[in-house]
């Protein structure tokens, strides 16, 4: 397809912003918590792997067993750049938490939906009347 003939509607880059807290730290809670969240991302904004850019998580200190991202690639991102780190451990923060930033390529008049799921919806007090 010749790139300067393509009409379609003009698409900018987005960030997506959501959390979710485990259960526990165990693999099993990690991952459960990380798909959910992620799946609730890419429902709502009827995102495309193709449509990704790169996604980063970040846990709080106290999640070890295992990397968010591999919840990622466990639903079909293997060609999103993924990556994961740590929080900055405020004393007195929520714990338990997976936070997770997601780029991606949309219609420029594109309204992002960010998630935050369950006791992480007290993080962003002012989305929560958009969850």
């Amino acid at each position: 397809m010749d790139v300067g003939s393509y009409q379609g509607p003009q698409r900018r880059l987005f960030a997506l912003r959501g959390a979710v807290q485990a259960e526990a730290n165990e693999r099993e809670a990690i991952l459960a918590a990380a798909e959910e969240l992620m799946r609730a991302l890419i429902e709502r904004n009827s995102l495309e792997a193709d449509d990704m850019v790169s996604c980063i998580f970040t846990t709080t200190a106290d999640l070890d067993a295992e990397f968010p991202a591999v919840a990622a690639r466990q639903l079909g991102l293997s060609t999103v750049p993924l990556l994961c780190t740590r929080e900055i451990p405020v004393p007195g923060s929520m714990e338990r938490v997976i936070r997770v930033m997601l780029h991606y390529y949309a219609p420029e008049d594109a309204t992002p939906d960010h998630v935050y799921i369950g006791e992480t919806q007290k993080l962003r007090g002012d989305l929560n009347a958009a969850q």
